[in-house]
């Protein structure tokens, strides 16, 4: 059984989806005017494995993910200039080429991290019509309004607004109320805005379109409503995003699509921790944004950095450090080199017949996997599975089994060749050999190289001592590492 913690009601709960064995998946996605960076790389590999947990327990997953590429102001409470503009001026390109150009970019990132690409990628500028529909539909039940300047859902006639996911009206208004200059003809300084028009602040506005409320664009909140009911149904299985989202993002969803549809909009909610750096938070101003071709650059696998996620549970906050990715790093070919070194015996072995015993250790040790993400996927303890497994006594064969099978959820591309980049100070330098060299030795000079770089010097050269044992020759030289037969 597959068990949640349900962001909305605070409490984890069996996951039972509305249509079983389907499941509609919608996750929040990029707004698409700057560079993706490590801190959305935690919260898209945590999607990453709730869908591969889903699949693994016989699911058939639906995933929607929505690009925001128009409508999302500086601040999430309609205050600012919209972001893809101010992206555009930064970049000297036009607003069209900035959401492209960053969209791109975003799935790159996430392809370097193996996340699986959704079902459907929806762009909020190419569901327009479906907005305005929606948006009508609130203007008919009279829980929106339309004014002069925008058209805004109204936060009172939406009973229980206030109490979501915890919080107060009045703690609302007190925050907007710094944060926003209101619409002159804004009710409730908590409404919020469905609909901008191309007026005031906004009469320039690049990116704009007909409705029957006027010429504008949308505001960002009615989007993800309009595209997940489209694809996935009036109720949504599981809705995710950052936890920065339970203030207003989700909220606001929330009260618009039950506004519209009279039904329950979510049945489990799942907000993603924050990644700090150094224990700071990520920001532009303090020059400390990591992005995941930083990481690359600097000689670690991206498949380091997903394991590194692993090592924290996707609810809890977690810190960032080049000396905890080391470790992380460390981690992950030390766990590729088991495997390599099974693989290896493998092939001067024949499959035996297990005992009793052995067999029931493997089922033991699958279910114990099984048990750890069914417990809303407890990453740290299924990762400290997949090592019990890589250190017992059960046969080669079935040890090597049992983690690919494991890693159909990990997704770190265990039996595949590493990408350290030899640019970033990998163990081959940039003018290695071209000798053939196996899998093994490439995993521990790899290992090599993070020893070094921890400075861990005699540890470092007890692995050279163990690659020079295996028939190499390892020259350390001013361009780099260079490896050749003896």
């Amino acid at each position: 059984m597959l068990k949640l913690y349900n962001s909305l009601t605070k409490t984890l709960v069996d996951f039972q989806p509305l249509h079983p064995p389907k499941v509609g998946l919608y996750t929040c996605g990029m707004t698409v005017y700057d560079y993706a960076h490590i801190g959305h790389g935690r919260k898209y590999v945590g999607d990453d494995i709730l869908r591969r947990v889903l699949t693994r327990f016989s699911y058939e997953v639906i995933h929607v993910q929505n690009v925001t590429d128009v409508g999302h102001l500086v601040s999430d409470a309609d205050e600012g200039e919209d972001k893809l503009e101010k992206g555009a001026k930064k970049t000297g390109k036009t607003v069209w080429e900035v959401a492209e150009f960053f969209t791109k970019n975003f799935y790159d990132a996430m392809d370097k991290l193996n996340v699986l690409r959704p079902s459907i990628v929806c762009k909020a500028t190419e569901h327009i019509p479906e907005q305005i529909a929606l948006i009508e539909k609130l203007l008919v039940k009279g829980i929106a309004y339309d004014t002069p300047e925008a058209v805004y859902f109204d936060v009172t006639k939406f009973a229980g607004y206030g109490s979501l996911f915890g919080q107060k009206l009045e703690e609302k208004n007190t925050a907007v109320r710094h944060n926003v200059k209101t619409g002159e003809h804004k009710r409730h300084s908590a409404d919020f805005a469905l609909w901008f028009k191309r007026v005031g602040r906004f009469s320039d506005h690049v990116m704009h379109w007909e409705s029957p409320f006027g010429d504008g664009f949308p505001g960002w909140h009615i989007e993800c409503s309009a595209m997940a009911m489209k694809y996935l149904g009036d109720t949504v299985d599981i809705h995710t995003g950052g936890i920065e989202h339970q203030a207003v993002h989700h909220p606001n969803e929330i009260a618009q699509s039950e506004g519209a549809t009279g039904k329950q909009f979510v049945r489990y909610w799942i907000h993603h921790g924050h990644l700090m750096i150094d224990g700071t938070k990520m920001s532009k101003s303090l020059g400390n944004i990591v992005m995941v071709e930083d990481v690359v650059k600097k000689g670690f696998d991206p498949m380091a950095l997903r394991y590194f996620y692993f090592t924290a549970h996707y609810k809890k906050p977690m810190n960032f450090t080049w000396e905890a990715l080391h470790a992380a790093q460390n981690a992950f070919i030390e766990l590729r080199l088991q495997l390599s070194a099974i693989s290896n015996q493998l092939a001067a072995k024949k499959r035996t017949q297990l005992s009793e015993e052995k067999l029931e250790k493997i089922d033991a040790y699958r279910q114990k996997f099984d048990d750890a993400l069914g417990n809303d996927l407890n990453m740290p303890q299924a990762v400290a599975v997949a090592w019990e497994v890589a250190k017992s006594n059960i046969p080669g064969q079935d040890k090597y089994d049992l983690l690919l099978d494991f890693d159909e959820v990990l997704g770190l591309g265990l039996a595949k060749e590493s990408k350290v980049s030899a640019k970033g100070g990998s163990a081959y330098g940039r003018k290695s050999q071209k000798s053939k060299v196996s899998k093994e030795i490439k995993l521990l000079m790899e290992k090599r190289e993070v020893l070094r770089k921890e400075q861990k010097f005699d540890k470092a050269d007890e692995v050279r001592k163990t690659i020079e044992e295996k028939g190499y020759v390892v020259e350390d030289t001013p361009e780099g590492v260079r490896i050749s037969a003896k």
